[in-house]
């Protein structure tokens, strides 16, 4: 592809399952600060609206229904939110060596007040805080997890800045 052929597309959502739809929303909008689009609702399997029919494109038969919602970051990023009754409950073993998403990341400068308030609403913080160019520029990482279980970054600047220095470079 040349010219206009192949530019960068933007991000629009993700889709995160969670064991309790009204707890996540709750989590993700006191904590994170993303504001509610759509309320939580239930979707039950038909073949009678687009909706119904889409979502037995994606999920197959195997189903009867699912609470969802629809909140959105900032920046505009939508974050849907998934609810169904069956199925595991608890996050999925920690394995970025597999192939398949293993985390998202969103951005705070005040990273250390970000983190306590993910672990005071039951979330937890995976490692120190590191710097990507200590006593240089004051870009910082963590990981962490919100009550589910559910791995995410935090870095203190944009992914742009952090890497467009070369954070592995000597």
């Amino acid at each position: 592809m040349k010219g206009t052929d192949n530019y960068p597309r933007t991000f629009s959502h993700i889709g995160i399952t969670v064991p309790d739809i009204q707890k996540a929303v709750d989590f993700y909008t006191e904590v994170m600060g993303w504001y509610v689009i759509m309320e939580p609702a239930k979707v039950k399997k038909e073949r009678d609206t687009a909706i119904g029919q889409m979502c037995i494109d994606v999920f197959g038969e195997d189903w009867s229904e699912f609470d969802i919602a629809h909140l959105s970051t900032s920046d505009g990023i939508g974050v849907e939110l998934f609810a169904f009754p069956q199925g595991k409950k608890e996050a999925p073993e920690f394995n970025p060596f597999n192939t398949g998403l293993f985390h998202f990341c969103v951005q705070d400068p005040d990273i250390e007040g970000l983190i306590a308030k993910i672990e005071a609403a039951g979330g937890k913080k995976r490692m120190p805080i590191r710097a990507y160019y200590p006593d240089e520029k004051p870009y910082r990482m963590c990981y962490v997890e919100d009550p589910f279980g559910i791995v995410f970054e935090i870095y203190t600047h944009s992914y742009e800045l952090t890497y467009s220095s070369g954070a592995y470079t000597d």
